[in-house]
């Protein structure tokens, strides 16, 4: 059992979506969280994403100096 208090007007428009929609209240805000779960477990996967990137970016600049030297030697 969870009990939340909302603001009313939050509650207000939710109450206005549901006699719209004709869903239970329960159903509603069960798929509301797992919506809002889904979106941060997104939002932190491409964190971790943009986080690997840089990593990666960064160390291939670095590969990609090397060979340009090596390029350079090799026309010498």
């Amino acid at each position: 059992m969870l009990s939340l208090k909302l603001n009313e007007p939050i509650f207000e428009e939710t109450e206005e979506i549901l006699k719209e929609k004709g869903i239970p209240r329960n159903r509603y805000i069960n798929e509301a969280l797992a919506f809002y779960n889904r979106y941060h477990k997104r939002k932190k996967l491409a964190e971790a994403f943009a986080k690997a990137s840089a990593l990666v970016r960064e160390s291939s600049m670095e590969i990609n100096a090397e060979f340009d030297q090596l390029i350079d030697e090799e026309a010498i």
